[in-house]
């Protein structure tokens, strides 16, 4: 079995004016903290020779990540190394019309350790999608991060797929949720 870390949409303006005035200060807080953690993972994966690919979501000209912005750029504690992987999607589905499966097929990849955002969004489509294709998935618990919706918080929403999607399978493959610290790479 051969893992990689796969890190979605870490980029600037990702959660950008998602909060309200109040909460924003609350939800750039715990990105930032989300970030740190996914760092600490990736530097970790990058000790270990373990393959680290970065999803970046490429937004239209009146996205707050339109290609070729400040916003879209991937945040600067996760800027790609030297042979680390950017894969440009323009969906949820890190799948979806990208080079993914032949980029993660070329590293012999089968396990893929995933963080990210947005958790209810990019997050969760990817995973589902990852283990219908096959591969086994372990989900960053604290490493994948969204904003507030209507109704639900983001750490509710967080809470909700840590816990919907630990144990959720398709055939052999299944997803398992861990803390990044409890991540095993190799």
């Amino acid at each position: 079995m051969t893992k990689a870390l796969l890190i979605i949409d870490a980029q600037n303006a990702i959660l950008s004016g998602k909060g309200t005035p109040q909460r924003q200060p609350h939800i750039d807080t715990a990105l930032n903290e989300t970030v740190a953690r996914l760092s600490a993972l990736k530097e970790r994966a990058r000790q270990q020779a373990v393959p680290v690919v970065l999803v970046q979501h490429d937004g239209n000209a009146d996205h707050r990540l339109a290609i070729g912005t400040k916003g879209w750029e991937i945040r600067s504690e996760l800027t790609p190394a030297a042979g680390e992987v950017v894969v440009h999607k323009r969906s949820s589905d890190s799948f979806f019309e990208t080079d993914l499966a032949d980029r993660l097929q070329e590293r012999s990849v089968t396990h893929l350790v995933v963080g990210g955002c947005m958790t209810q969004f990019c997050i969760d489509t990817t995973v589902r999608r990852a283990v219908s294709l096959g591969y086994d998935v372990t989900l960053v618990a604290d490493g994948h991060m969204t904003a507030d919706s209507e109704t639900l918080t983001f750490a509710q929403i967080v809470a909700h797929h840590n816990e919907t999607l630990d144990d959720f399978d398709a055939g052999a493959a299944k997803i398992l949720v861990r803390p990044g610290a409890d991540i095993q790479l190799c």
